[in-house]
């Protein structure tokens, strides 16, 4: 077996002017390019810090995996308990959909409840259904966080309310935000849902509530072409903050900004709307290869097929700032040969990696498209004569 590099793309492009620094008064601020997973501005990206109702994503995240599982559907109904009654007095200055006890309300209704009204008790509303408790509803908001790389954050509850256990960095809040948009496409076109209008209240001054609260809280949503997500918080203690997203020209960014003492969600909102701007103003992006693409064809050894193609997984795409646009880019496959079969569909079989001027600054797996099954033993020994001979 033997290695092999090979040089799939060599780029010399002229480059453009870049955008002028980003600068944010906030506490914390992320940006990514969600294609290639590229970070184009942090800050303080890494720190601890409360994500008030930023929170709710990852009770939509658990409840989303419930959907895509098949245990419930859009038009499943939960039952409202006591600790989501609007008489509670947690719930007095919260934001919520105002449910009573001992009523029914769709899962539908309850996941535009948290995305646009940002309702606390439909989080609790989630979490006792699902898990019988909020605080058993926590221990499964972290498994699922472990599981998809988040190893930071901590969860005292689902609604986002104030506890000294609700810590997230805004780098594992992006990372949240991606699975929330790859792996739920059916789901997340209700982030962005810019009004909500919920009509089965069931006291008065749940309706008079409810007539005066409909519209998101996300006003990145009505202010910036492409933006069709996420959540807001804010709490008086931690200040305002937003995971978001916006697809523009094709390309989508993700940010978050957290610890922001602006004045109110419509500041927040331009905030945001400036860190979206400055990565899309500031950085360009290619996508080399589409999932199913052949990358490369690898010799099999004694294979009923004599070679298996290598692709990606998902699309390779490289961010670079716009300065240097590609200069300097080469795209390289990494893979030994012959493989022995069998091969399995999905199978790492080597890499892909992009290098800048040497630095390489984006690599994935390469895997393989199909199975390759093996040759039975008679078939095999011809095989070794054949190479003995020099005739293979």
């Amino acid at each position: 077996m033997k290695k092999k590099l090979i040089a799939l793309f060599l780029m010399f492009l002229c480059g453009t002017a870049g955008a002028a620094e980003f600068k944010t008064k906030a506490k914390s601020a992320f940006l990514i390019d969600y294609d290639s997973g590229t970070e184009i501005f942090a800050k303080n990206a890494d720190v601890l810090m409360p994500p008030s109702s930023m929170i709710k994503l990852m009770t939509l995240l658990v409840l989303f995996d419930e959907i895509k599982a098949g245990n419930i559907t859009l038009d499943t109904r939960f039952t409202v308990g006591e600790n989501a009654d609007y008489n509670r007095p947690e719930w007095y200055p919260a934001s919520k959909i105002c449910l009573v006890a001992g009523q029914d309300i769709s899962v539908r209704d309850l996941i535009l409840g948290l995305i646009v009204l940002s309702g606390g008790d439909a989080s609790v509303v989630v979490a006792e259904k699902l898990a019988g408790t909020e605080m058993a509803f926590t221990a499964m908001m972290e498994k699922k966080a472990r599981s998809i790389g988040m190893e930071k954050s901590t969860f005292g509850n689902a609604s986002g309310l104030p506890d000294v256990n609700n810590m997230m960095t805004s780098r594992e809040l992006a990372i949240l935000a991606e699975h929330l948009i790859s792996d739920y496409p059916d789901l997340y076109p209700m982030f962005a849902t810019k009004r909500f209008e919920f009509n089965e209240h069931k006291t008065e001054w749940c309706k008079e509530w409810g007539d005066t609260h409909t519209v998101n809280y996300n006003k990145l949503l009505f202010n910036m072409r492409g933006a069709d997500g996420l959540k807001t918080g804010h709490t008086s203690d931690g200040g305002y903050g937003m995971v978001a997203s916006a697809k523009v020209g094709g390309r989508r960014l993700i940010g978050v900004i957290n610890g922001f003492n602006g004045k109110g969600h419509d500041a927040l909102a331009a905030e945001m709307k400036k860190l979206l701007e400055y990565g899309y103003a500031s950085t360009t992006n290619k996508t080399f290869f589409q999932t199913g693409d052949t990358v490369a064809e690898i010799p099999v050894w004694y294979g009923k097929n004599p070679t298996v193609i290598a692709t990606v997984e998902k699309p390779f795409t490289i961010t670079s700032d716009k300065d240097s646009g590609l200069n300097g880019v080469r795209v390289l496959a990494r893979y030994d040969e012959p493989l022995n079969a069998p091969v399995y569909a999905g199978q790492k079989v080597g890499e892909i990696i992009a290098e800048k001027y040497g630095k390489i600054i984006a690599r994935a797996p390469l895997v393989a498209k199909d199975d390759v099954k093996k040759i039975r033993f008679l078939g095999r020994a011809i095989k070794n004569i054949m190479v003995m001979l020099g005739l293979e």
